[in-house]
């Protein structure tokens, strides 16, 4: 008589969602000494009012086992608009990547500057803040926190669009799939399920 192989549980699934929207203006001009500024007071604010979260990021709650945030009011409070009542476990390893801005001259808006800043660190510019590569490390980390998380069932996760992204191949790497792209707007997410080549 043959013994069956037993296959072992998979993973839950990881779902990872982009905050709501922040309670700040990001068409306002500033200089890149300004957006300094505006910046560090993007990381204090919370979301703006009269937002809701999608219905499908509320089951994503309900079904979660654990639900985690990184440190800051936005993805803080994505989090307990999502899954209302529940535990959050926030953990800094989920904060976003850094946006140090290139010192430009001119005045932009606050999304322009987004966009030079991303771009300018993304090719090797921190001016002395977390860097790239170091940026790359901690997303490894953050993977693996998830990874950890989901042995005993499914998580989500409420944190940042680029950090968020930076996740991805790591993740894909390891043999978690996306079957749910709901892009990168705010309140969107994406879920991954544990697919190991055969």
């Amino acid at each position: 008589m043959t013994r069956k192989q037993s296959t072992p549980d998979l993973p839950g699934s990881i779902t990872i969602a982009r905050h709501g929207r922040p309670d700040m203006d990001r068409k306002t001009r500033v200089d890149w000494r300004g957006y300094e500024d505006w910046w560090a007071d993007y990381d204090r604010a919370g979301l703006a009012p009269e937002q809701a979260p999608p219905p499908e990021l509320i089951a994503a709650g309900q079904e979660a086992r654990i639900i985690f945030a990184s440190t800051l009011p936005r993805a803080i409070e994505t989090a307990r608009e999502a899954a209302p009542g529940r535990e959050i476990v926030i953990d800094p390893v989920f904060v976003e990547a850094p946006l140090p801005p290139p010192t430009l001259p001119g005045q932009f808006p606050a999304h322009t500057w987004n966009v030079f800043a991303r771009t300018a660190w993304w090719c090797g510019m921190a001016r002395g803040q977390e860097s790239r590569r170091q940026a790359e490390l901690r997303a490894e980390a953050a993977a693996a926190r998830l990874i950890e998380a989901a042995q005993s069932g499914p998580v989500l996760l409420c944190a940042h669009g680029w950090f968020n992204r930076m996740m991805r191949p790591v993740l894909r790497n390891l043999g978690w799939r996306c079957v749910r792209d709901g892009g990168d707007y705010y309140w969107t997410h994406r879920r991954y399920e544990f697919r190991p080549e055969r």
